[in-house]
């Protein structure tokens, strides 16, 4: 950032009045710096505002006005004279040389002391920058917001307007793809394209009498998107530059995510192609696929629905899907008849799937399991604990966490109820199948809740008194009583071990 002579000559403060070189007033100024060195061009790199009270001034006119004209050769963006020190005023010589080579000439008064012209500056240039970092933090969002809303188009708008520049994107072959504010002439497009074949292959700028071209190649790795250009009268500022930058790396996202969409699609297609002809399948970017599923340690959870009706499954899947998408989560599901499955990050919890509202009327059909924390490739023992979860939840109930059974967490024990299970539940199933009834989930739904009549019927949706008759029916085939406590809780382990 930098500050013009015309900005310090309006200062009411510093007393300073311009004295020569008035075509120059617009140049900027960098840094200010103090010498009274007959030859200080040698440490000079332009843009200074030399301040000085001429106590080594050439003595003679001709060595007056070659001091000034070599203060313009290093590009120095003014001089201010102190008088009332070595000179009661501006030499004449000083002052016709200045007109001359156009370099602004003040007079600075004896009362001004050179380091308030400092203070100045220095604090006017902080502003300044300060000012741009503001207007890049609220540019950057602008154009990130435009991208996602309204596509690059929005996007070049908002950098062309906070650079003041015209801005357009290229494609590889020279085409153009955007621009702002208008699309561009034939011969300042024949220009860009000229400084694009010459150009370094990632970045550059070039300049001439028609202003400035900077340029930057889109794309990521080795894939060549085209290129980003601003078109500008001067060359842009640092805060400028970072803008570009930003708008870059917007562009080279937004190119990229059809070009990998089409990658995934087009190795979906060969593999869809290769299980039709009966090819053996590949795992690999299967398990490379799912790696998305998992937190930064490479851990999943399985949560399993374990649904009573197919349309119960149904609305499992659109409101666990839903509740992943909401919380900005990959959606990895799997559907099986009236069981859904999805993959969840170990680390990240869902709280929608945690209140069972979320599924709706259909809750009281659906029982839901989460497995613990395992390695992506351990699936198939995530999916297990997931599903022994269900099996020991609840209906409409928040799920069941795995890490938080005891008992049926053991396999031994579970091998062991699973093979009484086969046994003892035989005549239920008999008759469930050949008098297609449903004397199981019945006998589960009334254990379950502990007995109460009232209950068990709201959860299946049947009537208290058939309810009753198929309670009875049970205990009949069972040769059980089931006002008896203990038998209740035998024959509800041995239904939450029993084999899917």
């Amino acid at each position: 950032m930098s500050v013009s002579i015309g900005w310090v000559l309006a200062q009411p403060d510093l007393a300073v009045r311009l004295r020569g070189g008035a075509a120059g007033v617009r140049r900027e100024i960098d840094l200010v710096v103090t010498t009274e060195l007959d030859n200080p061009f040698r440490w000079l790199s332009g843009g200074e505002l030399v301040l000085t009270t001429g106590m080594r001034l050439p003595p003679d006119g001709p060595g007056r006005a070659e001091y000034v004209r070599g203060l313009d050769r290093c590009g120095v963006a003014g001089i201010g004279f102190g008088i009332g020190l070595t000179h009661d005023e501006v030499p004449p010589e000083l002052i016709e040389a200045a007109d001359e080579v156009g370099i602004p000439l003040f007079e600075v008064p004896l009362a001004t002391a050179f380091a308030a012209i400092v203070r100045h500056v220095s604090a006017r240039i902080a502003e300044l920058r300060y000012d741009a970092v503001l207007r890049a933090g609220r540019v950057q969002p602008r154009m990130t917001r435009a991208l996602i809303r309204s596509g690059s188009r929005v996007m070049v708008r908002e950098l062309a307007n906070s650079l003041g520049a015209t801005v357009l994107v290229l494609g590889p072959a020279g085409t153009v793809i955007d621009c702002h504010p208008a699309r561009p002439a034939p011969a300042l497009l024949a220009r860009v394209r000229t400084v694009l074949s010459r150009g370094p292959a990632g970045a550059g700028v070039y300049t001439d009498d028609s202003g400035v071209i900077t340029h930057q190649q889109i794309g990521i790795g080795r894939r060549h998107h085209g290129d980003l250009v601003v078109v500008s009268e001067t060359p842009l500022e640092h805060v400028d530059q970072i803008l570009l930058g930003h708008a870059n790396s917007l562009l080279a996202l937004d190119f990229e995510q059809p070009a990998r969409l089409h990658e995934t699609q087009h190795r979906l297609n060969t593999q869809a192609l290769g299980l039709l002809l009966g090819a053996p399948a590949d795992p690999a970017p299967a398990w490379e696929q799912l790696d998305h599923a998992a937190d930064a340690h490479g851990r999943i959870r399985v949560l399993v629905a374990e649904c009573d009706s197919l349309d119960a499954a149904d609305s499992a899947h659109t409101a666990l899907s839903d509740a992943v998408l909401a919380a900005g989560l990959p959606l990895f599901l799997h559907q099986d008849s009236n069981r859904v499955l999805i993959v969840l990050p170990a680390d990240t919890a869902v709280p929608a799937i945690d209140r069972p509202e979320t599924l709706g009327t259909a809750r009281k059909f659906i029982r839901l399991g989460l497995s613990g924390p395992h390695p992506v490739r351990d699936l198939r023992a995530a999916a297990d604990s997931a599903h022994l979860a269900a099996a020991a939840a609840e209906r409409g109930a928040p799920p069941t966490d795995v890490t938080t059974l005891t008992l049926l967490s053991i396999p031994v024990t579970r091998d062991a109820l699973a093979t009484l299970a086969g046994t003892l539940l035989t005549p239920l199933r008999d008759h469930d199948r050949h008098q297609h009834t449903a004397l199981i989930p019945t006998l589960r739904a009334f254990l379950e809740a502990n007995g109460h009549w009232e209950s068990a019927a709201a959860t299946l949706g049947i009537h208290r008194h058939t309810l009753r008759k198929r309670i009875t029916t049970a205990a009949t085939l069972l040769d059980r009583n089931l006002d008896n406590a203990r038998t209740r809780a035998e024959l509800l382990l041995v239904l939450l071990a029993e084999p899917d």
